[in-house]
This record gives C-alpha cells, sequence and structure tokens, in this order.
C-alpha cells in the first residue's frame, strides 16, 4: 500500500525522466549501476543540504533497468533511479517558495532546468545534472513532495539498495505521506520575500 501511494510519475530506464535524454550516443561511461547509485544518494543528499529551514524525508524504493539501447552488448548496461518523499508538510502557500529554492540550487551548481510543470495541484520542476543524471521534484497526493535522479547508461553491475528504516505501523509515517510540522513551510501565508543583498 505505501508503495502504491507513494508512486512517482517517473519511469525507469534511461532518459524516461521528463525532458531528460540519455548519454550522448558514443559517450563511455566509466561508473557502474553501484556507483551511479551511490552518486545519486549523494546528489540527493546535496539539495536536501540546500533546504532551509531543512525538511524530514523518507527514502524511497530504487529501481533500476536495462538500458534499451544497449540490449545487444555482451556487457550489459544498466541505469538507477534512486528517490527521497518529503515527510514534512509543504503548506500550498510554501509550494512556490519550496520548488524556488531547488531551482536555484540546481541552476548554481550548473544543473539545467528542462522542464517546468505550473500545475496548481501538482506542480513539478526537472533538470540534467552532472554527467547526464536526471532530476525531478514533484508534488503528488496530499502535497507530498517527492524528489528523484535518474543516472544515465552505466556498466551493468549488482546494486546494494540503501538502508532504509524500518517503519512502525502504527506511526504516522507507515501511512506515507507528509505529516511533519514545520513553523516554517507548513505556514499557511506566502513565504517573505528575502531582502535585496
Amino acid at each position: 500500500m505505501l508503495a502504491l501511494a507513494l508512486t512517482v510519475a517517473v519511469v525507469s530506464g534511461c532518459g524516461l525522466i521528463d525532458g531528460g535524454d540519455s548519454a550522448p550516443k558514443g559517450r563511455k561511461q566509466s561508473m557502474n549501476m553501484q556507483e551511479a547509485g551511490d552518486q545519486a544518494e549523494q546528489m540527493l543528499d546535496r539539495i536536501f543540504e540546500a533546504i532551509k529551514p531543512s525538511v524530514e524525508t523518507q527514502r524511497g524504493p530504487s529501481s533500476d533497468s536495462i538500458c534499451p539501447d544497449f540490449k545487444n552488448d555482451s556487457t550489459g548496461t544498466g541505469s538507477i533511479i534512486r528517490r527521497r518523499h518529503v515527510m514534512t508538510i509543504i503548506s500550498d502557500e510554501r509550494r512556490g517558495s519550496f520548488l524556488g529554492v531547488v531551482q536555484r540550487h540546481w541552476k548554481k551548481d550548473g544543473y539545467e532546468i528542462t522542464a517546468v510543470r505550473k500545475d496548481k495541484e501538482n506542480p513539478a520542476i526537472f533538470a540534467t545534472g552532472p554527467e547526464g543524471f536526471r532530476f525531478s521534484l514533484e508534488f503528488g497526493y496530499k502535497g507530498q513532495a517527492h524528489f528523484s535522479v535518474a543516472s544515465p547508461c552505466v556498466t551493468e553491475s549488482e546494486v546494494t539498495e540503501p538502508p532504509r528504516q524500518p517503519l512502525d505501523p502504527s506511526s504516522p509515517a507507515a501511512e506515507g505521506f507528509p505529516y511533519i510540522r514545520s513553523d516554517f513551510w507548513s505556514a499557511e501565508t506566502p513565504a517573505p520575500t528575502p531582502s535585496a543583498r
């Protein structure tokens, strides 16, 4: 039920996050799927370090697949997706500010914004980052924010699932929806405009 509730509008595989492309044809990837997964986790950590005030998150399920462009490659080539779900309540009034913080961080780090979904209920932004990694931030059911990072096509390998903390079935977290209040992000007023520097 949790997996169903936390469905994210991305499809596993290479180049399948909205607006993203796989690595340019002919480009050799030196990393394998495990290394790509580890790098994706580090990139997600960096995104959350940039969000102030901080938010509580929960790891979502990982996905891995064989890249369709390389089905006949005897070495095998795969892709990995890593996910995080924001458990802090982001109010309707603060969603624009949250998206803005992430978009500014991505641009500062040299990411290319590839698409923006200006939907009142389910806004989203998509970007391509270093080495062809593709990123998404989407607001879904009950206003929950979901982050995904998909790797480019890399060398197929065994992949270890990152640790996920077991959930007490009686805890609010087991419901899979944001439940943690933040004085800033959950406030039902527009975020104050940053003062000019």
